[in-house]
């Protein structure tokens, strides 16, 4: 179904403000972090106004409500990305802080010196500092699946990697920077064959594709709320049963545990075994209703709306002189469009488009090893989501015009 844009605009009420500049906002930073719809808000707001009180405490009629709020939220989001039971789902405060889980609590459990961990050039910094710790501590080794020069992951190189036997391969679904989207299932099934466990990032993926982690068979997935209509300060881990039952918890408090003495405790049952404290819970409510939302308006349709704009977007960019793309062509990414202009700063092409109320990104998007790969200390990124129109590109290649007027 093609999807009515102009109606789902209406549903987002930052896309009618005017920037500092006076003119209407045009909004192409979805990769950093997507707008909220009306409902989000509004159910984050009608939380606050009608049932506010801490979960899994009080007896009282706040706190019930609450608690069945912030739990109806997991349920959804388990059927969101097909989970077998939302015991599967951790809240956490982002994909950031799921892999740092899965570093610390599974990782920390399982691996020793020596111990191979598989990553990729591609690797946003919270998928590479944990495991740079790790190594420090521990001693493990990593080792990477290069980049070729059209932006996608070299297999054979993978292939290589898992003759060594590797205990973990960790890896993004879909490239912040690149746009790419990799093979999940095919790695995911590769690295099953040498017996590694497999972490996905998908802080990229789950807000644009239709992710069903028990198809992918992936071992744990991790994804953010904010990226996909969602509030900030909360995401998700996915991970099979048998693995985070078998994990020792991540943090110790309030919640976590079933019963503490003076001398010892014992963990809580899944998923509250890595919930300690009281949780973001008017976030997790929101949470909700961005899946909520996003299952509304379907996930294929929203793929293929994003994937009519990215082509039109590169087929436009392409047209500018001295302008360079990094990434594979549309058919292999998702609504991401990395470039560089010749002889101008990414800063400087994002503060003047914002003089004209067009918003993208410059620098280089938490992805340092992956701009030195191809020799360059930044990019400029526009991104795109399900509320950006044909006639928003047309604003930002006339902004590029407009750049490469005022550095003439």
């Amino acid at each position: 179904m093609k999807l009515n844009v102009t109606e789902i605009r209406k549903d987002f009420p930052i896309l009618e403000r005017e920037t500092r500049s006076g003119v209407r906002l045009t909004y192409l930073d979805s990769t950093a972090t997507s707008q909220k719809p009306l409902s989000v808000i509004q159910a984050m707001d009608d939380f606050y106004r009608r049932s506010n009180a801490n979960i899994h405490r009080g007896v009282h009629t706040l706190a019930e409500e609450s608690t069945a709020l912030y739990e109806s939220a997991r349920d959804r989001i388990a059927k969101f990305i097909n989970a077998g039971s939302a015991r599967q789902i951790i809240y956490t405060r982002n994909t950031t802080e799921s892999i740092n889980l899965v570093a610390y609590s599974w990782a920390r459990a399982n691996l020793k010196q020596g111990d191979l961990v598989i990553l990729t050039e591609m690797e946003h910094h919270s998928n590479l500092v944990p495991w740079h710790m790790l190594q420090a501590e521990r001693g493990i080794e990593l080792d990477f699946i290069t980049v070729t020069e059209d932006g996608v992951l070299d297999l054979e190189v993978y292939k290589s990697l898992l003759s060594r036997r590797p205990k973990l391969v960790s890896f993004t679904h879909m490239s912040n920077v690149l746009g790419t989207v990799n093979p999940a299932a095919e790695m995911i099934k590769l690295a099953h064959e040498v017996d590694a466990i497999v972490l996905v990032d998908g802080a990229q993926s789950v807000p644009h594709l239709k992710v069903d982690v028990q198809a992918l068979d992936a071992d744990f997935y991790a994804f953010s709320a904010h990226k996909m209509c969602g509030p900030t300060g909360i995401g998700a881990l996915y991970g099979k049963i048998e693995l985070l039952e078998a994990m020792p918890p991540f943090l110790g408090g309030g919640d976590m545990i079933k019963e503490v003495k003076l001398r010892s405790f014992r963990a809580n049952t899944l998923p509250h075994k890595f919930e300690a404290g009281t949780p973001a819970i008017a976030e997790a409510i929101g949470f909700g209703a961005a899946v909520d939302y996003l299952t509304k308006i379907g996930m294929e349709n929203i793929s293929a709306h994003e994937h009519e704009i990215t082509e039109y977007a590169l087929e436009r960019l392409e047209e500018i002189p001295g302008l360079k793309l990094f990434g594979p062509s549309a058919d292999k990414k998702g609504g991401v469009a990395a470039f560089t202009l010749d002889g101008i700063h990414p800063h400087d092409v994002a503060q003047i488009l914002d003089q004209d109320g067009i918003a993208i990104r410059a620098g280089h998007h938490c992805a340092q090893p992956l701009h030195e790969k191809f020799g360059i200390p930044a990019t400029s990124r526009a991104s795109f989501y399900m509320y950006n129109t044909k006639e928003e590109v047309d604003l930002l290649v006339n902004g590029i015009y407009k750049v490469k007027e005022t550095f003439k």
